[in-house]
């Protein structure tokens, strides 16, 4: 039963052409129409990090937020036609219900990852195969937070409101996260941009620095929101199920 209902998850999310749009071709729009102008830029705005790493880094970050938090968007989709309810007198268990919505959203993820990596390949990024390995797991480590995001939000949220919550908290989250531009020196928006969560994903870039991406602040922030995030999800569903 969890192995079908996973492979359903999957096939579901690979037929949505408009999904695939949102979360893997906006990206590698952006990336390309922002980044090809600048792919000579050796030291963006004093980063240290070349104009085509920071984007592709930074679209990384945008797109697999996107893909993980949609897990939130089918739960409310199902919440809504009643489908939660029928699947709670299966055999399907409620974890092996979340864990094909998240490794959905993973799956989704790493092929929005896979193709901004051949992009910014083709602008000129290149890195070691262990910083290429380093970057990505530090990329899937922070999504962590965002899926629990998700299924919190698919508790909360109607079909119809979800949409708009997920594009404005993903488009918020990149602009206090420093996903468009780099965020130094000292002030309240660099001080704020610490404690959230997209910071430290868009910090996944400076291993081709040769230092450490994410500082022990980092790793503290990224296991607080998981824990915060997971606990309000846990509630969220508990008071969903209550309901019926």
């Amino acid at each position: 039963m969890t192995l079908t209902y996973l492979r359903y998850e999957m096939l579901r999310t690979l037929r949505n052409r408009r999904f695939f749009l949102l979360s893997l071709g906006f990206p590698l729009i952006l990336f390309f129409v922002i980044a090809s102008p600048n792919r000579h830029v050796h030291n963006f705005d004093g980063s240290g990090i070349s104009f085509p790493l920071y984007y592709m880094v930074g679209m990384a970050a945008f797109g697999t937020m996107s893909a993980v938090l949609s897990c939130g968007g089918r739960i409310a989709a199902e919440r809504a036609v009643g489908w939660n309810r029928q699947l709670r007198i299966t055999p399907l268990s409620p974890r092996a219900y979340f864990r094909a919505k998240v490794i959905t959203g993973y799956m989704m993820a790493s092929l929005t990852m896979l193709a901004l990596y051949a992009a910014g390949t083709s602008l000129g990024v290149s890195l070691t195969a262990s910083q290429w390995l380093r970057m990505t797991g530090l990329i899937l480590v922070g999504l962590v937070p965002f899926a629990a995001l998700g299924i919190m939000l698919g508790h909360m949220l109607t079909p119809d409101s979800i949409g708009p919550a997920m594009g404005g908290g993903i488009s918020l989250l990149a602009l206090l996260g420093g996903i468009w531009f780099p965020l130094s020196g000292h002030g309240f928006l660099p001080e704020l941009a610490q404690f959230i969560p997209s910071y430290w994903l868009a910090q996944a870039s400076h291993v081709a620095l040769g230092g450490q991406a994410w500082s022990t602040k980092g790793w503290i922030v990224m296991a607080a929101w998981t824990l915060i995030l997971s606990a309000l999800a846990a509630r969220a569903y508990r008071r969903d199920t209550g309901r019926v």
